[in-house]
């Protein structure tokens, strides 16, 4: 009878069997929470300001007071979800689709100017009498995904005119043409200047900057040679330096926000009691939410929103510099640029600071596809949040 021999090798033991059981397949970060509630913090302070700043308007022009809050409400809860959800799905899906994503927004820019409203701005697109929507809000998001492919995909050659600035030349002046000719002066100011930022970001060099600001400087020049531009930007310019020019039309708004925002002080008059609001200031859920907030909230409440846009951007930042890899990275940086670059443009305009060009501030002004962007943008930075989470570790 042969001996028995056991090969102790061959055993695992069961803790060790039991962690390779319970071990994951793929090792995966989580998003970032210090970023998230940012963002959940801002949309409920906007929330509240809405419904504060919008109920006697409501009343007034659609007899329901609750007809703003009930529909930002909505969107916020879809917008939510959506973020959470985009959250969880590989932001890379977006490097892959770049290219159809701006195409598709270059259709859309090109519809929306067959569909102007009783004013002849050609800016949103209706569908049937429930959606509406502004593609210059997709293309702000397009122009930081394709931008973003773009110098990851040549990351070795931005330092080259070919690579660095040609392509991204050509798309950014196709998107601004088309966005002009809506006479949306917002949008292409914002749109110019995160394409600028991107080039930046991506790698681009410092003396090509020149010519594209000469370039720009001689493209303007051009648009204010036709009489309808030249006009409306006129009158924008003569408002701003001296809104009691037209006190009771262009410049009214301006004027109404400066008295609202002079109203609250250092401690402002309370939530729910600006006097401006009731009729004084023109549609105040909307460009001029933060003259409300400061009348309301005073110098201390308006400086808190601010520093919480703030801690936003910075920690968006965070999230961007820490992720390994470069399409991410700039993805994040353009997503929060692109809410940092509204909020100081928003409060210029609602300050007086610059020329009043109705741009709306992220999380606060009321619009259900605007909010449901700016929440998308910041699911994209809590999917790249997952891979600085790694790298981190």
């Amino acid at each position: 009878m042969k001996p028995i021999t056991i090969d102790l090798n061959s055993f695992i033991p069961v803790s060790a069997a039991k962690e390779r059981i319970l071990e994951p397949k793929k090792k995966r970060g989580k998003i970032d929470i210090t970023f998230m509630v940012l963002v959940l913090i801002l949309l409920t302070f906007g929330l509240v300001m809405l419904f504060s700043a919008s109920y006697a308007y409501a009343f007034y022009n659609k007899g329901d007071s609750f007809y703003y809050i009930e529909r930002q409400l909505m969107f916020a809860i879809m917008g939510v979800v959506a973020m959470l959800a985009i959250s969880q799905v590989n932001y890379k899906i977006l490097q892959k689709y770049s290219l159809l994503l701006f195409a598709g927004t270059l259709c859309l820019l090109v519809i929306v100017l067959f569909m102007r409203d009783k004013d002849g701005f050609a800016r949103w697109i209706y569908i049937g009498n429930i959606l509406s929507f502004q593609p210059s809000e997709i293309a702000k998001f397009a122009i930081v995904v394709l931008f973003a492919h773009f110098a990851s995909t040549n990351a070795d050659k931005m330092g080259t005119f070919k690579y660095g600035v040609l392509p991204f030349a050509v798309c950014l002046s196709i998107v601004v043409v088309l966005v002009i000719a809506e006479r949306h002066l917002s949008g292409t100011i914002i749109i110019g200047a995160l394409g600028i930022a991107m080039m930046w970001f991506g790698g681009t060099k410092l003396k090509y900057f020149g010519m594209l600001l000469a370039a720009g400087a001689a493209a303007v020049a051009v648009i204010l040679i036709v009489p309808t531009f030249m006009q409306y930007a006129t009158a924008r310019v003569t408002t701003w330096l001296d809104p009691y020019v037209d006190a009771q039309g262009d410049g009214y708004q301006t004027i109404q926000s400066l008295i609202a925002i002079g109203s609250g002080g250092l401690w402002g008059t309370g939530l729910g009691n600006s006097r401006q609001k009731y009729l004084y200031i023109p549609e105040p859920q909307n460009d001029f939410i933060f003259a409300v907030v400061c009348e309301e909230l005073g110098f201390i409440g308006a400086s808190i929103v601010v520093i919480l846009f703030a801690l936003l951007v910075w920690r968006g930042f965070v999230i961007a510099m820490r992720c390994p890899d470069k399409f991410g990275s700039l993805l994040a940086a353009g997503c929060v640029m692109h809410i940092g670059m509204q909020v100081l443009l928003n409060i210029a305009v609602v300050t007086n600071t610059i020329p009043n060009t109705g741009i709306s501030l992220p999380l606060f002004s009321y619009g259900g596809t605007a909010l449901m962007m700016t929440l998308g943008e910041m699911g994209v930075v809590l999917s790249v949040s997952k891979k600085s989470a790694l790298a981190k570790n």
